[in-house]
């Protein structure tokens, strides 16, 4: 296959700023409902297991939604999904603040808005993982350290705004800063040349792509050792610190701590989150994607369980600091391994299936944390479960073939 040469590439970082605004975005939006479950709790009666599957919701529509537009990002670019994406986003939160019942709330909440922030992640991170080669690791972490930075400016709007409003109010005002940042942004997303022709056919005898080694077609890759232990680590890592994300505020306040010096612990997470992207995607272009990676997943099992050795707001801080530096370190790594496995015209289509394995694991934290408290009184279980499926997710992604292996060649029950 023909590649465009190195110096050719790494040149895209207007795609990388705007990927990075839009993931922030995204990313605040789906979580305000982590600052605005006890307030919405306390006015509408809605339970707190109910109101966290929307959450459960969001992420399900996101994975589920995430294949579909990774698929018709490879087939027509990734600009208009995202525009059509920022459409729904802003919709989505207007549609979830004039919700009359909590069967409203969850569709417009779960299912549109999860649908909405699936435009923005595997389209966008595919283009850029096509972009960039020398600096693809840190390119990728900074599109995603948009994610990291929404804890640390929307998050306290978000608490900002309930204080002086209702949460209908709030999430109306959230829904149009949505459209006024994203619907900009996406003039800027663009695929790399090479990303833009359309996947090739190895069946109709592409032999130079075959010959490549890396998978060419979806059915190929789906099979593949690479995307079954890509996605099942994905799945696991994700499903390690959904809980902990989403329930930490609430476990805070219940530890005395007031809502706004609660909601400080998320923005901690979140800036550290974002200094480990920037950490941890150096690091891989140092010493590998995968080492660093495995590395980082054992981190998030030791902070996750942590959390239930402090009471006080700063050892609060002191766990947030390193959890958020561990799974916000792991996640651009996926696909900076994902770009070295598979075929970059196919490269939305593969992210945006590992999406949907990985909003799986999201969908299960919130709903299984909102249970665990409503029959337990207590987020025990939650932290402790996190830390074994965080072990889970480290010893996975061991089993990720080594970089210049055939372990993309063939499907996983042949290899």
């Amino acid at each position: 296959m023909n590649t465009p040469a190195p110096q050719s590439l790494d040149r895209n970082w207007s795609l990388v700023a705007a990927g990075a605004v839009l993931g922030c975005v995204a990313a605040g939006a789906v979580f305000a409902l982590a600052v605005l479950l006890g307030p919405m709790g306390a006015a509408t009666g809605w339970s707190r297991a109910g109101l966290s599957a929307a959450m459960t919701l969001a992420f399900l529509s996101m994975g589920v939604a995430g294949f579909g537009w990774g698929l018709l990002s490879d087939r027509i670019g990734p600009r208009a999904v995202a525009l059509a994406g920022a459409l729904l986003l802003g919709l989505a939160c207007v549609l979830a603040s004039r919700a009359g019942s909590l069967l409203q709330f969850q569709l417009a909440y779960g299912v549109l808005l999860g649908a909405a922030a699936a435009a923005f992640f595997a389209p966008v991170i595919a283009a850029t993982a096509a972009s960039f080669e020398r600096r693809r690791n840190l390119a990728i972490s900074l599109v995603s350290a948009g994610v990291g930075v929404a804890p640390m400016t929307l998050s306290p709007l978000v608490a900002w705004l309930i204080s002086r409003y209702d949460w209908r109010t709030t999430l109306l005002i959230v829904g149009v800063l949505a459209w006024a940042l994203t619907l900009p942004a996406v003039w800027f997303v663009r695929a790399a040349p090479n990303a833009q022709r359309p996947a090739p056919d190895v069946a109709a005898g592409d032999a130079s792509d075959a010959d490549s080694g890396a998978p060419a077609t979806m059915a190929r890759a789906l099979r593949s050792r690479p995307f079954i232990v890509l996605g099942a680590a994905y799945f696991a890592c994700c499903a390690a610190h959904s809980g902990p994300i989403f329930h930490t505020v609430s476990y805070a306040i219940g530890c005395g701590l007031p809502v706004t010096a609660a909601v400080t612990i998320y923005s901690m997470e979140g800036a550290a989150g974002l200094g480990g992207r920037l950490l941890f995607g150096t690091l891989a272009d140092r010493y590998g994607a995968k080492r660093i990676l495995v590395g980082g997943l054992l981190l998030q099992a030791v902070a996750a369980v942590s959390y239930l050795a402090v009471n006080q707001l700063d050892g609060f801080y002191a766990v947030a600091l390193v959890f958020g530096l561990a799974y916000g370190g792991t996640m651009p790594l996926y696909a900076s391994l994902a770009r070295d496995a598979f075929d970059p015209r196919i490269l939305g289509g593969v992210l945006g299936a590992a999406t949907l394995l990985s909003s799986l694991g999201m969908a299960l934290g919130p709903v299984i944390g909102g249970w665990l408290y409503d029959r337990y009184g207590s987020y025990t279980w939650l932290y402790v479960g996190s830390m074994l499926v965080g072990l889970a997710a480290a010893a996975i992604a061991l089993a990720f073939p080594r970089a210049g292996g055939d372990g993309g060649l063939r499907p996983a029950l042949q290899s």
